[in-house]
């Protein structure tokens, strides 16, 4: 508990820090590059704080030239530092309306031009991912949790369909990611803090344009897969023995 307190005491006063540098830079520069320097500041200090080692295998799928979505399993609060940290190219997320409403995070959240979806609304959904399209289409890569939430004990729950809907209309390719060993590091509803070892695999980009209808429901089902496998080669990574 005494580790754990330590860690907190840095990584809040850390976010608030970077926080405010992220708000002032997107005053001046609008396409936000200095606000993703600050948050990749920000998850790289974090984790060397809270002692997280991470091994990363795939990213020279990462396209460098055009947008796209990265797709991956939801275990930790631990997962957004790992992804910011290691993937070398700047990138939005899809989250939650109900976090935006929150002071400080919320407005950085809109001021970097982060996707809100109301997901109690499906029809309000679709519709905010149709116009996120054109965001995405002009280069703006995007990550996406498709559980929806973290799961509660590793195991990968049901995808939505909102964010293979964003990629087929945006015409821009799903990259899959697997994370393992994040759940260890915070467990859900908990705040301590454990060191502990952890890996991320970057799967081969999946092309979504012109799907409609099923084809949309086996993008979906192509893409469960290819996370599985990478989940599951994260897990030899992360624990070699």
């Amino acid at each position: 508990m005494l580790r754990s307190l330590l860690v907190w005491l840095v990584v809040l006063p850390a976010t608030l820090f970077f926080g405010t540098l992220s708000l002032l830079s997107s005053l001046v520069d609008r396409k936000g590059r200095l606000a993703h320097r600050c948050m990749v500041s920000w998850a790289r200090m974090s984790l060397w704080v809270g002692g997280t080692t991470v091994r990363v295998e795939g990213l020279e799928h990462v396209r460098r030239d055009g947008p796209q979505i990265f797709a991956c399993n939801h275990q930790s609060m631990v997962d957004i530092m790992v992804l910011a940290a290691h993937l070398p190219v700047q990138f939005g997320f899809v989250a939650k309306a109900e976090l935006f409403k929150i002071p400080f995070l919320g407005w950085h959240m809109r001021r970097a031009g982060y996707i809100p979806i109301v997901r109690e609304n499906p029809r309000l959904a679709a519709r905010t991912l149709l116009d996120a399209a054109d965001k995405v289409r002009a280069g703006t890569s995007t990550l996406i949790f498709p559980e929806g939430t973290r799961s509660p004990d590793g195991t990968l729950l049901p995808f939505k369909i909102g964010g293979f809907l964003l990629a087929s209309k945006a015409g821009v390719p799903i990259v899959p990611i697997g994370i393992y060993g994040t759940r260890d590091v915070v467990l859900k509803k908990s705040l301590r803090v454990h060191k502990r070892a952890c890996a991320l695999v970057v799967g081969e980009p999946i092309p979504s344009a012109g799907l409609k209808g099923d084809a949309r429901e086996e993008l979906m089902a192509r893409v469960r897969v290819a996370i599985e496998g990478c989940i599951e080669h994260a897990g030899k990574l992360a624990n070699p023995d």
